[in-house]
């Protein structure tokens, strides 16, 4: 089967090309891929400091994680997703007709394999993760390069968990921008980057400043006990800075990073924004995580799990997505409401 998948591959790249011209990337992010018309096949792009020749637009897409396929979809494109994976919520209301019939490829809140990727046969694939893009996992980029299947892995997470320098919300929209150009839909990515700016500037324009900002905890989730909050290269960094609040963990190695509860009692946050998951592990919802901290016998005496002065946002958001940037208006109103 597997032979036969190869094959399949090399076909399909080698009969794939469309159009004519080129453009490359210069750097972390590359060329800019402003909406200038119809996509010029083949094109390069530098991404995660590895050059990627697209030869034509995809026609049959595996995107490894829901929050990525979601990001296709609102470009327009969803009918091109051949196969999906780590599907970790309901998707939203607006384009769950659409996901449902995207093919899934994994179990719920799980990877997907090497062998299952080949199977859908893609032109294409997109992650969100570079833990996804390993050998264990759906293969290393220049696996599926070698087969001629052409990769994006968002600039956020070129390295696993490691802090990315200037990790902002421009970032995200040039990847709304570059994803349109693959997909020979630039004008769509263009549209998707201006009016989530959009939502974004809207939502900081109604912050109430605070003589003193407050401080606060992004709580994501716990493993074996032991909590795991945001720390500085990540949105919710680039975030705490667009409202004017201090991300007490701002000074961690990594952009999640794992501390203890002593140290979150020794920081006292004002606020805890509180990351609600729905995978079913422990204490992933934000019900949960209030509890926890209610029953703890050291963050019960906090006086924001006292005053019950906690923000909940998607868990998703705080990763970059779709979703991201409804984080933001989320967070001002969650902020302005404690006063």
């Amino acid at each position: 089967m597997i032979t036969k998948v190869f094959v399949a591959l090399a076909v399909l790249a080698a009969t794939g090309c469309a159009g004519s011209g080129s453009s490359s990337g210069d750097g972390k992010g590359g060329a800019t891929a402003k909406a200038t018309g119809a996509t010029a096949y083949p094109f390069t792009l530098k991404n995660c400091g590895t050059d990627v020749t697209y030869k034509a637009a995809p026609k049959k897409a595996v995107t490894l994680n829901q929050t990525a396929a979601e990001i296709l979809i609102h470009l327009g494109v969803g009918d091109r997703i051949a196969g999906t994976g780590y599907e970790i919520e309901k998707p939203p209301a607006a384009i769950a007709e659409q996901y449902k019939k995207i093919p899934v490829l994994s179990a719920p809140g799980a990877e997907i394999k090497h062998e299952k990727l080949l199977e859908a046969q893609p032109d294409f694939v997109y992650g969100s993760f570079a833990s996804m893009f390993t050998k264990e996992q759906s293969g290393d980029r220049k696996q599926l390069h070698d087969l001629g299947v052409p990769t994006y892995l968002t600039e956020f997470d070129c390295a696993y968990h490691e802090s990315v320098v200037g990790a902002d919300f421009t970032m995200l929209f040039e990847e709304y921008r570059r994803l349109g150009k693959i997909m020979g839909v630039p004008e769509a990515g263009e549209k998707l980057a201006t009016d989530q700016k959009a939502v974004v500037d809207k939502a900081v324009a109604g912050v109430k400043k605070r003589d003193t900002p407050l401080k606060v905890m992004w709580f994501y989730s716990t493993y074996e006990g032991t909590p795991w909050a945001a720390g500085p290269g990540g949105l919710p960094q680039h975030m705490s800075q667009l409202v004017g609040v201090e991300n007490i963990f701002a000074d961690a190695k990594t952009k999640w990073a794992e501390v203890s509860w002593d140290e979150v009692a020794a920081r006292n946050p004002d606020v805890i924004i509180l990351a609600d998951l729905t995978r079913g592990e422990p204490n992933d919802t934000a019900k949960e995580k209030v509890d926890l901290l209610k029953k703890d016998p050291l963050t019960s005496k906090l006086a924001a799990v006292q005053g019950d002065r906690f923000i909940t946002i998607p868990g998703s958001h705080m990763d970059p997505s779709y979703g991201s940037a409804s984080a933001v208006p989320a967070l001002v109103d969650g902020l302005n409401k404690l006063g």
